[in-house]
């Protein structure tokens, strides 16, 4: 009012109201530890001191970095609204476990995706790789080298050019410990035939044991069985036979008689 006095705040402009609503929603949110700058679909966390994927990251993300913190899995659920996303970037973190539908939501839009310098021994070739078509960095991680990672690579299409870099940190045989993954498959050794060999052998030795259990059962049974009819004969043998009596003789000699008797009539 004009007499009052005091003057009214001015209200804010209509295109701030709106982005206030906008930033009130979550549309264009940005996490904490990460920068969102408006409009290029790309969100840095990059040393974002991070421990888990976070939550609240734009969903018109299209390269998302989380490289260079410390996350550990990658769960379920976590990249599940980032339909537009197609490069990941998580080298340089704790990962050691990846869960099989991690990637699933992402499918064949993901064309990037970094998981080196991380902390994986086996990733499965279940969901979370079966339907990735991304380009696909593996290096630098402490692989376990067996039929799971001979899975793994023949399921994705890996960076050739960090493919002599994913070596084995651990394996069946101590000679592949140290060598790249690739060198031995080219070199015509197959881990899942291996394996198979491997579990073939293991089933062979259970049964030879039990079998030879089953055996030795049946022996020691039947010898048990033999050493009690020995000593229960040998007892008997040393019971005292009792001697007739002549009333005894004398009664058995008359039946004897008139059983000749009868059979003669």
């Amino acid at each position: 009012m004009r007499g009052s006095g005091t003057l009214s705040p001015p209200l804010p402009p209509l295109p701030w109201l709106l982005l206030l609503l906008l930033c009130q929603r979550g549309g264009l949110a940005c996490p904490e530890g990460c920068h969102c700058p408006l409009g290029t679909g790309v969100v840095r966390c990059t040393h974002g001191e991070l421990r888990e994927i976070p939550q609240g990251i734009p969903r018109e993300t299209r390269v998302l970095y989380l490289d260079s913190n410390e996350i550990t899995s990658v769960p379920d659920g976590a990249l599940r609204e980032l339909r537009q996303l197609q490069e990941l970037y998580l080298s340089d973190n704790l990962i050691d476990s990846i869960s099989p539908a991690a990637f699933g939501e992402l499918g064949s839009r993901l064309q990037r995706l970094d998981l080196s310098n991380n902390r994986l021994r086996w990733l499965g070739p279940g969901k979370a790789s079966s339907t990735l078509r991304a380009r696909t960095q593996l290096n630098d991680n402490p692989w376990h080298c067996g039929c799971s990672l001979q899975e793994l690579l023949e399921a994705l299409p890996l960076d050739p050019e960090t493919l002599e870099e994913v070596v084995c940190a651990s394996a069946g045989r101590e000679e592949h410990i140290g060598q790249p993954f690739a060198r031995l498959l080219r070199a015509g050794i197959d881990f899942c035939r291996v394996q198979q060999r491997t579990m073939d052998v293991a089933m062979l030795v259970t049964m030879s044991c039990w079998f030879a259990v089953v055996i030795t059962y049946v022996v020691y049974y039947v010898q048990r069985n033999q050493a009690e009819a020995h000593r229960h004969l040998e007892y008997l043998k040393s019971l005292p036979i009792k001697q007739p009596s002549p009333e005894e003789e004398e009664e058995e000699g008359e039946e004897l008689e008139e059983d000749m008797f009868s059979t003669i009539v």
